[in-house]
Order: C-alpha cells, then structure tokens, then sequence
C-alpha cells in the first residue's frame, strides 16, 4: 500500500498576521486535508478557519501533540499516513520542526519512508536575519540561553567571541517574559561596538526591528516583556 504524505504547514507568528503569512498552495493544501497532528488542537482550528478552509471541521481528525502528549508512543500520530492518507502537521507558530518539538515527528516519517513535503511561509529566525543587515552565508540558532545568570554571560562572551572567530551570526531567544532580563545580560557582558539585533513580535502590527551597537542600545528605552523576540550578536 502506498503511504500518505506529511505536509510541513507553516502557521502565522502574530495575531493578525494571516494575509502576511498564507500562499495560494497552503490554502490548497489545508482544503485538501482531512487529518492533522497539531501542537495545540484550539489553536490549531482557528488557523484552519482564518486560512479558508472548507471541510467543515466536525469533518476534520485532529492529533493533539502538545507537551502533555510528548514522550508518548508516536505510532498513533501515523496510523493515517501508514494507511496512504495525507497529514498536515502544525506548531503553535512559524515553521514545523524549527525550534519546535515537531521534528520528532519529521524524523519518524523519515523512519518510516513517508514523502515529506515543507511548504513556504513565515518563520522567526530566518526574517529576523534577513533584516537584521547582519552575515547570512554563516549563522547559527542556539535556541534559549541559560536561565543561570553566571552560566548565561558566560555564553553571551561565548557566542560574541564564535561571532568574532568565525564572521558569524549569533541568533538567540528566551521565553517573552525574560526578554528584558536577557537583553540587560547582553548589554553587560558585550564589548561596546558588537552589533545587535533585536527582532520583536515580526510579522505583527507593532513590529520592532532595529540594528544598533551595543553602546548605542544602552540609550535606547525598548520594553520587550511578553513579547516575542530574535535577538542577533555580530561582532565583525
């Protein structure tokens, strides 16, 4: 029996950011598409709605992979797909398998030789390096930083020093609520002319992107609490 295929479906970063954020393919793709495994199953139906799906969605099998469900069996999530039926698979926002616990699924579709198929839309990470003016032929994302606060500087003069090294963009994030928290640490532990980044809540209508020295931020009042953020070392 031929197997389904995994559809990677790319969700919008912000509220009110669908127009910026959906292609004329995903619409398609999310029309043709009865099953899916989702991050967050509420979330995940108002997406579908706001996106123009047609299926009504009592229609529709959701899998709900959220954090409670993590650690489980993974064999449930690819009943459908081993069956030949296509699956869309979600996160919470932005790209699936990005700094998202969704690559685990990927990885076992690879197992099990299923067709895996990335469809085009927004993710954090690569907006913010394509606006931050900062090098894109060599980047690397280190998710979040420790919690620590000694462990954290430590691995911002870390990250400054591998940018310095190796002419290379540090992207980095922490949970919204730290935000502040985590620039005052870059603040203080970066020398005065290493570039930063700071990319907030992209794609949203209070979109903040600005690219300045650190000396320079350290006059600048931004508040980034509960907001999510990129933020992006170069020190040339």
């Amino acid at each position: 029996m031929q197997k389904g295929t995994l559809f990677l479906i790319p969700v919008p970063l912000a509220e009110n950011a669908s127009q910026k954020s959906f292609t004329p393919f995903l619409i398609d793709t999310i029309n043709a598409l009865k099953t899916y495994i989702v991050e967050n199953e509420k979330s995940a139906r108002k997406f579908l709605k706001e996106a123009g799906i047609k299926t009504p969605q009592s229609e529709l099998l959701v899998h709900d992979y959220g954090k409670h469900k993590r650690g489980n069996s993974l064999v449930p999530y690819f009943t459908q797909l081993m069956q030949g039926v296509d699956v869309g698979l979600m996160s919470e926002a932005g790209c699936p398998g990005v700094a998202d616990p969704g690559a685990e699924i990927v990885a076992e579709a690879h197992k099990r030789g299923i067709k895996v198929v990335p469809l085009v839309g927004p993710n954090s990470m690569i907006q913010a390096l394509m606006s931050s003016g900062f090098s894109g032929q060599s980047f690397t994302f280190h998710g979040y930083l420790p919690i620590d606060k000694v462990e954290r500087a430590k691995k911002i003069k870390e990250l400054e020093a591998l940018s310095a090294k190796n002419k290379q963009t540090q992207l980095f994030m922490e949970t919204p609520f730290r935000n502040n928290h985590l620039l005052d640490d870059v603040l203080k532990n970066c020398q005065p002319s290493t570039q930063l980044c700071i990319a907030t809540n992209i794609n949203g209508e209070d979109e903040f992107i600005k690219t300045l020295a650190v000396a320079m931020w350290k006059s600048e009042k931004v508040d980034l609490h509960k907001k999510p953020t990129v933020f992006l070392l170069y020190r040339s």
